[in-house]
């Protein structure tokens, strides 16, 4: 279970300095206030820069592969600026409605807007008693999953949306959306957090927030034209795995980062990332041979996502084998959801990621109540009940699923009102490329 990521900052530093003042108090202090651990926070600096490394090169090459060659470099371009977007609103005010001090169930406040308070020298506990990181180090950290969350909405609205309505959509969206759900899951004052909900590195957060709200912008937005009667293939499969490839090895700082030290729970974390990923890349294709298809190496790459997106909130959560089950049963599902439901309903999520984020960040939220119990070789105690478990990651899914879809729809129109949101037909027609960033992503 993902426990208080709460900070000591300046005021508790004071608190604990008064206490040492008093000689008889001074070593019961010392052994209360959190000591900075190099290793912990040398493992936490590496994760951050691999969640990093998710977002550029990883996602922009993973969704710029899937897209037309036309549209390359508007999606690439897309994904980075957002993601840079977010870093910046993060440090101003993200940080403080996630994380800060006080608040309520919904919000940490704005005590530390603008990172006011935060010195070199303040601290973040870990989950271990007396044991901390610099906090910096977890701002950056929890910087980089807004800004990849941001940046995973993206996918279902490339190829039609304008650039203005991409940014001034990412500003709404992380305030009103991201920063509130982050706070309920992960902050010890939070709605879900006290409510018991497992999400050990956001199925939550990342997915099913990223997931709905793409499918609610794309339904906003429209199908793009001569979909689905023109043949619309991805351009670079061979962008398209190396991406995930980046991917994969990104989501290990992404997974066992979330464990915030270098201890047994990355471990598990670690494993769990390996094998579960390993089964949603194989049984994709499976369910694509199943069906009549051959194994693609897009279906392979999409596995591998479904995987990766299914054992998130499980990564700590999950013996070995329960992750290889939640991965593959993932994968399976998400094949379906993107072969045969978007289909059916007609929907226009350009890169499926409702179809493996948002579907797969279900099953991952909901089955992690099943694989934490220790009679399935999962880390819970001995008297963990999967009723009550399943009960409250079902009312956290939900609540999740309500609340990004209002945002959504809130930043969506805003974004209109402002933008425009939707590029001309003309400029559809010609590229984003061209018609947003006059450039080509290939000359020849």
């Amino acid at each position: 279970m993902t426990l208080s990521k709460k900070t000591l900052g300046g005021g508790a530093m004071l608190a604990l300095g008064a206490l040492a003042a008093s000689p008889a108090l001074a070593q019961a202090a010392a052994a209360a206030a959190p000591t900075v651990n190099k290793g912990d926070t040398a493992w936490m600096m590496t994760s951050t820069v691999l969640v990093l490394m998710m977002i550029v090169p990883g996602l922009a090459l993973f969704y710029g592969g899937l897209t037309r060659a036309k549209n390359m470099l508007s999606t690439m371009t897309q994904i980075g600026a957002v993601a840079c977007l977010a870093m910046l609103i993060w440090v101003m005010y993200g940080y403080t409605m996630a994380f800060g001090d006080g608040g309520n169930d919904f919000i940490s406040g704005f005590g530390k807007a603008f990172l006011k308070g935060i010195t070199p020298d303040s601290v973040a506990a870990t989950f271990t008693a007396g044991v901390a990181i610099p906090e910096y180090v977890f701002v950056c950290f929890q910087m980089t999953f807004a800004a990849i969350t941001v940046a995973l909405v993206l996918g279902s609205v490339v190829e039609r949306m304008k650039f203005s309505a991409v940014m001034v959509f990412g500003a709404i969206w992380l305030t009103i959306v991201y920063f509130p759900i982050a706070h309920m899951v992960w902050a010890s004052g939070g709605l879900f957090f006290k409510m018991g909900a497992l999400d050990f590195a956001g199925g939550t957060v990342v997915h099913i927030n990223a997931g709905v709200s793409a499918l609610v912008a794309s339904l906003i937005l429209g199908k793009r034209i001569g979909y689905p009667t023109e043949r619309i293939v991805p351009h670079s499969l061979t962008m398209t795995g190396v991406g995930t490839g980046l991917l994969w090895v990104g989501w290990f700082g992404f997974n066992a980062g979330s464990a915030l030290e270098a201890n047994g729970s990355a471990a598990l974390a670690m494993i769990n990332t390996f094998v579960a990923t390993a089964a949603g890349g194989l049984f994709w294709m499976l369910a694509e041979r199943l069906n009549g298809h051959k194994g693609s190496a897009l279906g392979f790459c999409s596995g591998i996502v479904a995987g990766l997106v299914a054992v998130t909130p499980a990564a700590g959560n999950s013996g070995p084998f329960g992750a290889i089950v939640l991965g593959a049963v993932a994968s399976v599902i998400c094949f379906y959801a993107v072969s045969v439901l978007k289909p059916k309903l007609g929907y226009d999520d350009a890169l499926d990621a409702f179809g493996v984020h948002g579907i797969g960040g279900m099953i991952g939220a909901v089955g992690t109540a099943i694989v934490y119990a220790p009679s399935l070789g999962g880390p819970g105690k001995p008297d963990f009940a999967i009723g009550s478990q399943l009960t409250t990651q079902v009312i956290a899914v939900v609540t999740t699923i309500v609340w990004a879809t209002i945002g959504t729809v809130i930043a969506t129109y805003a974004a209109k009102a402002l933008t425009g949101l939707r590029v001309s037909a003309e400029v559809e027609r010609e590229g984003l490329d061209l018609g947003e960033h006059g450039e080509r992503a290939y000359n020849s």
